[in-house]
């Protein structure tokens, strides 16, 4: 180990001193244009290479002491096409390149890391790799990254607890744990984390999120079975601000508010930039009516005075600085701090343990990294190494207040009151998790056929959690440890093939063996329009508990908890996947589809067995089963005319399938459907822009029927059952104005709208206490309106 780290500095050293030895007195100077405008902050790059720098003010550039030969200038920037141009650099003379480029309104050329871990361009990358960047977070008025990942291809985001509202993301079919979520590309988004996170991150604090479906993201390791979301923070390429208030009305009957700031500092060289975000939000508790159960088995609809959406208070900030000290190095630190309070339950002014039911959770999470990257080998070459950790504290409780009703004494009952009073079940939660690794580029331009980028790299994460509730004799003391290395090799055989194999070798601590997981992805490009793709690759689940696991629900009167059985062994996958992507473009429109097919088999599928009762309430174990299969098709379509209309949809139609019946609740009757698994589901996204400042938006997300299990409030009246729920559609609008400020080089923006427009919301929630928390479907709030103020520069 300390060879490879001598070797490692020795390389920057030398590459240090190679960058101070070359001085060619090359430069390039022009301008780029779009429209017959300049157009600032848009990047001129040397292809092949990290030379790179950004138009100013005015939309003129330059760049010096360029490696001599024929290079290819590369502009690109957000909302454009790119360009290219082949150019002589000659030793000791200056040369004018302009640009003129046009806007790339639907974004289908983006430059993306996520799926190869090396930046390419969308359609060149032989991994289907999806992007939501923040316009169109704005567009479906995202207050966090859940809000947002709904409006993906493949992609669901549901609410799994009616007391404590966490969420969780499905990909392609496959719960939360089958997903690695990424903070720009590294995995500190802990299980733990994991149960809450999506709504924590606020959606100002992201730049993009890029998300690869299925086992073309094998690369990034252990639970990158479903796919893998990676979320980059804002990143400083202008100086800029932006500063907004929006208020929600629930229903009528709560109110949501939301403030938010951004600020983006450059300097003049460009070669130092700092972007910062704040973000703070607070919602009152929402109680909406559900379904009474009677002692003679009669129910009533009405309120209970226990909340559907839990009271939240959050505070979060944060910030990304980017150092280029020379033109071949960079250095890149992000930091952020996030705290929220949530409490859901008994809607009384109380501690939380002297509410009949209630879950309260306090967070204080802090996130950082720190990559350093250098490039050397007349820039076909790079070294970057990255360290990146998560650090947690939660304090929470969970418990029901006792009740006389559940004892055969009053003796009985007064001791199990005093012992509560004495002892209540509150709970303290440390997890912290440590990532570091080096990753080295070498580009091949003479490869047998062809260029080929040769990505080859080493990493190691540390997570550990220790989680306890005494008083239910409760706890998660894990530690888990992955050391990994992984090689890849990105080979363009010619301008229309590509194909990408890789290998990844993972040794976790609670595994035995060292694990190897492949992928083999192939790209054929048809013309400039149309890509086939076709990827097959390996993964693995480690034997831990993820976040789901984690989470203590309440059902008949007690709570249910979950213990991972003493022979559980590692998850093990195999998923193949096939696309056509089609988009033309002309004068005054683009259209465009992607059909994607997929199929994963799990072996030994993890699931939850059934464990009994015990004083406290219902016991589960998670074991290894026979296997499973998701298997399905997604169809995306989009479309935009002459830049004032714009279409974006997906449709997926899939099934999971245990290969054996599963026992989900003592007595009921053992399926292999995955519960909470609807065979189709789908959004679309339809944006006008009338004229300049105006802009209006309506969407929908479409959810077919799922079968649910749930236990039952009172099970002497009614037993525990399956459920089916029926097929939902959330629609909302959202119109906005903006009112240009040019003394003050900024602009007001109002904008209002309404979520969830017809009110589609579950009308058969548990009432009191005994609810079971976990029988919760449909969209995440009732019907609410909202209005809001964003002050911005232009």
């Amino acid at each position: 180990m300390q060879k490879t780290i001598y070797f490692a500095a020795a390389i920057l050293l030398l590459s240090i001193q190679s960058l101070y030895a070359q001085k060619t007195d090359a430069n390039v100077f022009g301008d780029v244009q779009s429209n017959g405008q300049h157009v600032s902050y848009i990047t001129i790059a040397v292809k092949g290479t990290s030379i790179g720098t950004t138009t100013d003010d005015s939309g003129h550039y330059m760049l010096t002491n360029l490696p001599t030969g024929t290079h290819t200038l590369v502009a690109q920037g957000v909302g454009y096409k790119s360009q290219e141009k082949v150019v002589e650099i000659v030793k000791g003379k200056s040369i004018e390149v302009n640009f003129e480029i046009e806007e790339d309104i639907m974004h289908l050329d983006d430059v993306v890391v996520t799926g190869t871990r090396t930046f390419k361009r969308r359609t060149e990358t032989p991994i289907v790799v999806n992007v939501l960047d923040a316009k169109s977070l704005n567009a479906v008025q995202a207050c966090n990254i859940s809000e947002g990942l709904k409006f993906q291809p493949g992609l669901r985001v549901e609410t799994d607890c009616q007391t404590c509202s966490y969420t969780q993301l499905r990909m392609n079919g496959l719960g939360g744990g089958y997903s690695q979520i990424l903070i720009n590309g590294r995995p500190i988004f802990s299980p733990l984390i994991g149960l809450y996170g999506m709504e924590q991150i606020p959606a100002n604090m992201v730049e993009r999120i890029e998300v690869v479906r299925g086992g073309g993201s094998a690369l990034y390791g252990s639970s990158a079975i479903g796919g893998t979301v990676n979320v980059i923070t804002q990143i400083p390429t202008k100086s800029d601000y932006a500063v907004s208030f929006t208020t929600n009305s629930i229903n009528g009957k709560a109110t949501d508010n939301v403030l938010s700031a951004n600020a983006t500092m450059l300097s003049k060289k460009r070669n130092v930039g700092m972007s910062l975000f704040a973000n703070r939000r607070v919602r009152d508790m929402y109680d909406h009516p559900g379904i009474t159960l009677r002692n003679d088995g009669s129910t009533v609809s009405e309120k209970d005075n226990f909340s559907e959406l839990p009271a939240l208070e959050s505070n979060s900030f944060g910030g990304n600085l980017v150092f280029q000290p020379t033109a071949n190095q960079k250095l890149e630190a992000n930091f952020t701090s996030i705290y929220e309070y949530r409490y859901g339950g008994e809607m009384v002014k109380k501690p939380a343990h002297l509410a009949q039911q209630s879950e309260e959770r306090k967070h204080n999470i802090l996130l950082g990294g720190l990559d350093y990257q250098v490039n050397f080998s007349n820039y076909n070459s790079s070294l970057i190494a990255y360290v990146a950790g998560q650090n947690t504290r939660r304090g929470h409780y969970t418990g029901l207040y006792p009740v006389a009703g559940d004892f055969d004494t009053p003796q009985a009952f007064a001791a199990a009151e005093t012992e509560h009073l004495k002892n209540p079940p509150y709970g303290h939660t440390r997890n912290h998790t440590l990532q570091g690794g080096i990753q080295f580029n070498h580009r091949l331009h003479d490869f047998i056929i062809g260029e080929n980028v040769i990505t080859a790299g080493a990493e190691y994460i540390y997570d550990d959690i220790l989680d306890s509730i005494p008083h239910y004799n409760y706890g998660v003391d894990q530690v888990t440890k992955n050391a990994a290395v992984f090689l890849q090799s990105d080979w363009k055989l010619t301008n229309a093939f590509t194909l990408l194999t890789g290998l990844r070798a993972d040794k976790h601590n609670l595994v035995e063996r060292v694990i190897l997981s492949p992928r083999v992805s192939f790209l054929y490009r048809l013309k400039n329009y149309t890509q086939f793709r076709l990827t097959w690759g390996t993964g693995f689940r480690a034997p831990q508990a993820f976040d789901t696991d984690m989470h203590i629900a309440f059902a008949g009167g007690g709570i249910s908890r979950i213990a991972l059985s003493p022979d559980l062994k590692e998850e093990r996958s195999n998923s193949l996947s096939g696309s056509v992507n089609y988009d033309k473009a002309t004068d005054n429109y683009i259209y465009g589809f992607t059909l994607e097919g997929f199929y994963t088999r799990l072996n030994d599928a993890f699931y939850l067995q059934p464990a009994g009762r015990d004083s406290f309430g219902e016991q589960f174990e998670k074991r290894n089963g026979p296997g499973a299969t998701v298997q399905g098709i997604t169809l995306e379509l989009r479309a935009n005319y002459n830049q004032k209309i714009q279409l974006e949809s997906g449709y997926t139609l899939q099934k999971s399938l245990h290969a054996q019946p599963i026992e989900n609740i003592d007595g009921l009757e053992a399926r292999r459907e995955f519960l909470r698994t609807p065979d189709n589901y789908g959004y679309a996204i339809l944006s006008v822009f009338p004229a300049k400042n105006l802009n209006a938006s309506i969407n929908g997300v479409y959810t077919g029927k799922m079968l649910l299990a749930k236990f039952s409030p009172n099970p002497a009246v009614l037993p525990n059952e399956y459920r089916t729920t029926p097929a939902f559609t959330e629609l909302s609008a959202k119109v906005g104005y903006t009112f240009e400020l040019p003394y003050f080089e900024s602009g007001l923006e109002i904008f209002a709208g309404v979520k969830n427009i017809a009110n589609v919301y579950q009308k058969d929630f548990d009432n009191y206490r005994n609810r079971d928390s976990n029988y919760v479907y449909g969209p995440s709030t009732p019907r609410t309106f909202y209005v809001g103020l964003k002050l911005m520069a232009l």
